[in-house]
């Protein structure tokens, strides 16, 4: 989903559709969000996974929310754990950590390639902070083995 521009009222509308999972993408840390998602805004990302948890939580209507960072853009290690931590923060269940990866020569350039043992690393971080479920590794995809994410849960 993306972030409706901070509309809860369109948040609100696909939380109460015939959903399992909630997902919206931060894709990477804070200081690089203007050159990755120009138009995205981290905290109202933070506040529409919160707010579509609020809404099903007070819908009584038992719902995952998830969301996928890419790796390999610049980010520290520090940084992207902080933004796991930020995740956690506002109830988000599931994660997908996957490699960044040029779609195009007018896009951004890949900074590093993240190594599969750091993915493995992260996966293990993020599930001692409480994530339901975690896919990561280079050729993870938000939608990367969805069926397992609610399988799983």
């Amino acid at each position: 989903m993306p972030d409706f521009q901070g509309s809860f009222a369109s948040v609100d509308t696909v939380v109460e559709s015939p959903i399992d999972i909630y997902n919206h993408n931060i894709e990477t840390v804070p200081s690089l969000y203007r050159s990755v998602r120009p138009g995205g805004n981290y905290a109202r990302s933070l506040d529409v996974i919160r707010h579509a948890k609020g809404t099903s939580r007070r819908l009584g209507k038992p719902m995952y929310t998830k969301a996928g960072v890419m790796l390999g853009l610049g980010e520290t290690n520090e940084q992207l754990l902080e933004v796991l931590r930020d995740l956690r923060r506002v109830e988000c269940d599931i994660l997908t950590l996957g490699q960044y990866l040029r779609p195009s020569a007018d896009h951004i350039p890949v900074a590093r390639y993240v190594p599969p043992a750091e993915f493995a690393e992260l996966k293990t971080a993020a599930l001692a902070m409480g994530f339901h479920h975690v896919e990561s590794g280079p050729l993870v995809r938000s939608s990367y083995h969805a069926w397992e994410h609610v399988a799983a849960n």
